[in-house]
């Protein structure tokens, strides 16, 4: 909204500053901030008085959890989402179709988090909620109606292909099994981010640290001069996805304030599913979904450990780690939630630099 008023850079020449998306991404990140910090309070109280009991724990959880995390209250993803939201209708370039793929993506994600959180709550148990495969096909169905149109927005082949790191003339044109392909990453995506919101301030961080990235990587994708030295992929329009990221950011640190320990709030699936999915479609977008995978190292790791204990125990009865995702394993051999949260933080942070460095070293 506020975009529209670099058009009248003319008349006042200050306004110009409303064209550039540096600007604009700052001012989006401080403004979902502070939102959050001034509406979180009242979001909270509501969600506490609507929800009486609070967030399920997991029954075979450390007792610690069912002590001290049992009645706070959850679907505090709202909380980011609506910062999220009102920064990016006042800050972002409207006209720019990517922009709704992500916020479209993001919201049917988020609906359909805040019914399994619903559900949860109502049934006061935290595994009566969505039917798990239920759940997969409507996110499925969402990711595969955004790959479509990601795919119709773009221009020529690399809108329907996959690149790779570290090679840049290395490009896999998929044709429709960009389709597939992007449906899996943006559905992998959210729920490996979901599988890793399981201790205080142990999701938030990460995703803000991956949405960071993502960002610069949009603004470089997007700007044809920096792709053409960083020998990128130029990919027209994607900039604008830097505004969104910064959002993303500015909203998370808002949040963090609140879900910091002990938590007054749990972000739940509603929020998880979401910035997950966000993420997910970002990195189709710009072509980089395998760095995806070594940006979000971290969740990566989250969901193989519970599928190699799902596949552990079905095949032989054993399990490979004491509980799982994996966070839980370390707690279970005597790590504190601090020295979790805070140890996984600084892998975030090592394996974004990583990710970052494929952009030069090609």
């Amino acid at each position: 909204m506020l975009y529209l008023l670099g058009d009248l850079a003319g008349q006042v020449p200050a306004f110009n500053v409303f064209r550039y998306i540096t600007f604009r991404t700052g001012a989006a990140a401080i403004t979902a901030l502070l939102f959050v910090f001034l509406f979180g309070p009242a979001i909270i109280a509501a969600l506490r008085l609507r929800q009486g009991i609070g967030q399920p724990i997991r029954a075979d959880g450390p007792p610690s959890h069912v002590l001290s995390k049992k009645g706070t209250p959850t679907m505090g993803g709202l909380m980011i989402l609506s910062g999220l939201l009102v920064s990016v209708l006042l800050w972002a370039n409207l006209s720019n179709l990517y922009v709704w793929v992500v916020i479209g993506v993001t919201v049917a994600f988020a609906a359909v988090g805040f019914y399994d959180d619903y559900l949860k709550v109502h049934n006061a148990n935290n595994y009566n909620g969505f039917s798990g495969r239920t759940r997969l096909l409507i996110e499925f169905v969402i990711a595969a109606i955004a790959g479509m149109l990601i795919a119709r927005i773009g221009s020529g082949p690399l809108a329907t292909s996959l690149t790779f790191p570290f090679v840049k003339e290395a490009v896999l044109n998929l044709g429709w099994f960009f389709v597939p392909l992007a449906a899996f990453v943006i559905v992998g995506a959210s729920n490996a981010v979901n599988l890793t919101d399981g201790l205080d301030g142990l999701a938030i961080v990460p995703v803000m640290i991956a949405c960071a990235t993502f960002g610069l990587i949009a603004y470089l994708c997007g700007n044809i001069v920096f792709a053409d030295y960083l020998q990128i992929h130029f990919v027209p329009g994607t900039g604008e996805l830097a505004v969104i990221c910064g959002a993303v950011v500015g909203a998370g640190l808002g949040f963090l304030w609140f879900n910091a320990p002990p938590a007054a709030i749990f972000m739940g699936d509603t929020g998880s599913l979401a910035l997950g999915g966000l993420l997910g479609t970002v990195a189709v977008i710009v072509k980089h979904e395998i760095v995806l995978i070594i940006v979000g190292g971290l969740f990566v790791v989250e969901a193989v450990s519970v599928i190699v204990q799902v596949a552990s125990f079905k095949l032989t009865g054993k399990r490979v780690f004491k509980m799982a995702p994996i966070h839980h394993h370390f707690e279970q051999i005597g790590w504190t939630e601090p020295q979790i949260v805070i140890r996984f933080w600084i892998v975030s942070v090592m394996l974004a630099l990583i990710g970052l460095s494929s952009l030069k070293l090609r």
